[in-house]
């Protein structure tokens, strides 16, 4: 039995179901890391802010030193062909993506010409609220722009999350709250973060060592929309520490609360709530639209 869930790929021209093989030994994505992606969602027949991911991944292909060869508008495009070929109701993830093939000037540099495309869908159950989550302090940091492509979703940024997590779970907890290299908390292992306290949501500012994540940016304007004070701002772990809530934003979960910190519990509170209800009223709003 294959170890992955029901998969479609979109890649030179056609659908392919599974894990098909599309990168070779001598691939340069392979050996020199030049691949990059996003995640989009498709859930109860919506698809929230899927341009805005198709946009994004264009951009980290750039910044990269790859070329965008498709449109967002494709990829939004090809997603909703892909889509039909799963089961309806079915929860699936939206990963398009970018690689170099062949090697540039230097076989350190991909050559841009020989960028390659793809559009993977699979079956993703979204999590639920009733399986929030623990954190401590991550053991590892978040590189800086100077020393790391930070301003984009590249696939070489991601051991170091790994890492982050392995340390965290041998510790004992889900997930850990990562510092920059100032020493203040940029984001989880795994997505973006809130606190909440006395009645104020505050966030840690986009300083270039984390990506400004487009769910964190809708739950933001979501929030402001709803008369809630969002800052965004330095924020140290001691901050989360002493928190009335905490909660997270991502593309995979969407939002979702933080239940223990360290030895300290915490409950799912009424901005997280709030957070959460705001966000899917928003996704669910495109399906009566359209």
């Amino acid at each position: 039995m294959a170890w992955y869930s029901q998969t479609w790929t979109w890649f030179d021209g056609a659908w392919h179901e599974g894990n098909p093989g599309l990168v070779g030994p001598r691939s340069h994505a392979l050996w020199q890391a030049s691949s990059v992606f996003d995640g989009g969602r498709y859930f109860d027949g919506v698809a929230p802010d899927i341009d805005l991911h198709a946009a994004r991944v264009n951009r980290s292909a750039v910044a990269l030193g790859l070329q965008a060869t498709v449109t967002p508008d494709f990829i939004v495009e090809k997603m909703h062909e892909g889509v039909k070929k799963f089961a309806p109701g079915t929860a699936i993830y939206v990963k398009p993506m970018y690689w170099g093939e062949a090697d540039g000037p230097s076989t350190i540099m991909p050559d841009p010409e020989s960028t390659q495309f793809a559009l993977c869908l699979f079956e993703a159950a979204m999590p639920q609220p009733s399986n929030g989550f623990s954190v401590t302090k991550g053991l590892y940091r978040r590189p800086t722009y100077e020393t790391a492509p930070t301003d984009s979703k590249a696939g070489c940024l991601y051991p170091n999350n790994a890492r982050i997590l392995k340390a965290a779970k041998a510790a004992g907890f889900d997930n850990a709250l990562v510092l920059d290299m100032l020493g203040h908390v940029a984001e989880t292992g795994t997505s973006n973060v809130f606190l909440a306290k006395d009645g104020v949501v505050k966030t840690p500012v986009p300083n270039g060592t984390f990506l400004n994540g487009i769910t964190r940016q809708r739950v933001i304007k979501l929030l402001r929309e709803n008369g809630v004070p969002v800052e965004e701002c330095s924020l140290r772990y001691e901050e989360f520490e002493k928190a009335d809530e905490i909660f997270i934003s991502g593309n995979y979960s969407k939002c979702m609360p933080v239940t223990r910190i360290d030895d300290r519990t915490l409950q799912p509170g009424p901005l997280f709530r709030r957070a959460r209800e705001l966000y899917m009223d928003f996704a669910h709003s495109k399906a009566k639209a359209a």
